[in-house]
């Protein structure tokens, strides 16, 4: 058995459970209830993570989860013409007016 990921959000352990159990990657998710016993562990003990039950698949189960974890290309600032509002690039609505990026023409 080997650990492949770990993080402090729920949420994102569950999505890389997903991701290799689409992909038929054996493994299981350790300390999945353990965050009601921080106090009496250490946060670090007590942190979800995904491990893998048969460590030939490190190197696939790496890959996909680079993949899975990439920064999106469009990072550019842009101005919704509907309110002027200045938004971040993975933005893809105005945070201000809810318009789309997709309707916007105007990119710092």
């Amino acid at each position: 058995m080997k650990k492949i990921y770990w993080h402090n959000e729920r949420f994102r352990i569950y999505q890389i459970k997903q991701l290799l159990d689409d992909n038929q990657i054996p493994n299981f998710i350790k300390n999945e209830f353990a965050i009601g016993a921080i106090g009496e562990l250490s946060p670090l003990d007590a942190m979800p993570e995904v491990w893998l039950t048969d460590e030939t698949w490190y190197d696939k189960a790496t890959q996909l989860i680079a993949q899975f974890n990439l920064v999106p290309e469009n990072t550019a600032r842009w101005v919704c013409n509907q309110c002027q509002e200045e938004n971040e690039g993975s933005f893809a609505l105005c945070w201000n007016c809810g318009n789309s990026a997709s309707t916007t023409a105007n990119e710092l």
